[in-house]
């Protein structure tokens, strides 16, 4: 059988993760129309008749201004050298610019196939489409290319069939029925997560952390006692909301989704605390799950 795994790489808010989600068929990694949105490296099952993939999504890459964002930018680049085949995607409705060239200087993607990925091709020019071609095909004249609309699962069958053309014969490395290594802890925070992100404008969101205190798994309802936490007092305000009305609309909507992840009822609570700097506290970073493990 064809078997590997595959990294999902590119630019913060240019579809990763919906394509992840869009070829193993359910919802595994969050999005919204946020940049960094995607802060681990999250890996998802895709079982073919005679192929098993495992795609992996990682943290857009970008110049990074804190520890945080040095670590997620880490986590791509070990994922890129150790995959099979790479994905690069690209957003088609944005010319080329300097950050590509940081992409492409700090990315090493020449020990694998590498797919590029043109990803909203329907919010494109064609000519401006073909002149982004011209720059990746002189840059990266290996590289196989594919057009896709992630968001309606345009094209995505043809890219898992080109993925299984590149890749190697091998093991089944998952024989199980999973469709994620991500545990339901983790799957919890990103739902909280998420939430906020939809809910908070500004810079407040990508100021975030989720940390899970205890799941009372034997309760029914199941009783999830979370902290969300700020690097200001002013952030924590924000987050609460006035008379706390904030907080609630996201406690309410992310436990329909955790419900709907465990199949059971749900009690969940939500509590703010203030962490000064956390996204540049290797301890911090560490206890939240944000240090890159490959390292």
């Amino acid at each position: 059988m064809k078997s590997g795994f595959v990294t999902i790489l590119g630019h913060p808010n240019v579809g990763k993760s919906t394509i992840l989600n869009g070829v193993i068929n359910r919802k595994i990694s969050i999005v919204t129309d946020k940049s960094q949105t995607t802060r681990n490296v999250i890996r998802g099952i895709y079982r073919g008749k005679d192929s098993q993939i495992i795609f992996i999504d990682t943290p857009g890459i970008h110049k990074p201004h804190a520890k945080l964002g040095v670590e997620m930018n880490s986590m791509a680049y070990s994922s890129a050298h150790e995959a099979d085949v790479n994905i690069l995607v690209v957003d088609a409705s944005k010319s080329y610019s300097d950050s590509d060239d940081f992409l492409l200087e700090h990315l090493d993607i020449k020990n694998a196939p590498l797919i590029i990925a043109f990803n909203k091709i329907d919010l494109a020019r064609i000519t401006e489409v073909e002149k982004l071609k011209d720059i990746y095909r002189s840059k990266l004249p290996e590289s196989h290319f594919i057009d896709v609309v992630a968001n309606e699962r345009f094209n995505l069958e043809e890219l898992i069939a080109l993925v299984e053309k590149l890749l190697p014969e091998g093991p089944e490395y998952y024989p199980g029925s999973e469709i994620t290594d991500k545990d339901e802890v983790f799957q919890i925070k990103e739902i909280i997560r998420e939430k906020i992100l939809k809910t908070l404008r500004d810079e407040v969101p990508h100021s975030i952390a989720i940390y899970v205190n205890n799941i009372a798994w034997e309760e029914d309802p199941v009783h999830i006692h979370a902290t969300i936490i700020v690097e200001k007092d002013s952030q924590k305000g924000i987050v609460i909301g006035a008379g706390g009305k904030r907080i609630k609309d996201i406690g309410l909507k992310a436990r329909r989704d955790i419900e709907r992840l465990l199949n059971k009822h749900v009690f969940l609570e939500l509590f703010v605390k203030v962490q000064n700097d956390w996204r540049n506290s290797d301890e911090l970073l560490e206890t939240y799950g944000y240090k890159n493990k490959s390292k």
